[in-house]
């Protein structure tokens, strides 16, 4: 069965950056291998389950999908802007560090802390000093060419 819009498609994958750093992947031996299952630890590493053309993943992983069958196992490179968007100056903010340290409780910010955002994404604080905190509010694999090997275990309509 040809993979088309509205279908239910089961994927293994693992996806990679250019310079071949695996970034995530449904496979627990390469979780293994590259330390993401340390990393995560609580994640179970298993087929991901998707509706074609209901946005659950990146545009050009669903727009790779479409067309293809059960068994397929193409590796397939999306650029940033089917990804996950170019990376954007407007997306860093500054804050006053009192304003910062009060939101964050009793936690210092350091440079390299991750924050989630109310939306639940994470954004990175890339310089702490005494008068501002700047916070990258870009997801972390914007401006990225990502690679990604797929296996289409199964399609449903």
């Amino acid at each position: 069965m040809t993979i088309a819009t509205g279908d239910s498609v089961s994927i293994e994958y693992t996806g990679r950056l250019e310079d071949g750093t695996v970034f995530d992947t449904s496979r627990e031996s390469v979780a293994e291998e590259t330390e993401l299952a340390d990393e995560q630890p609580d994640r179970e590493f298993t087929p991901l389950t998707v509706e074609v053309g209901a946005g659950q993943v990146i545009d050009g992983l669903e727009d790779a999908l479409i067309g293809m069958e059960p068994g397929d196992t193409p590796t397939v490179r999306i650029p940033p802007e089917k990804g996950y968007g170019e990376w954007s100056e407007e997306r860093v903010r500054t804050f006053d560090p009192a304003e910062l340290s009060q939101q964050l409780g009793d936690e210092q910010p350091e440079e390299g802390m991750f924050l989630q955002t109310q939306d639940g994404n994470l954004a990175e604080i890339t310089e702490v000093t005494d008068e501002v905190i700047r916070v990258d509010f870009n997801p972390q694999l914007a401006g990225e060419t990502l690679e990604f090997d797929i296996e289409v275990v199964s399609v449903a309509n």
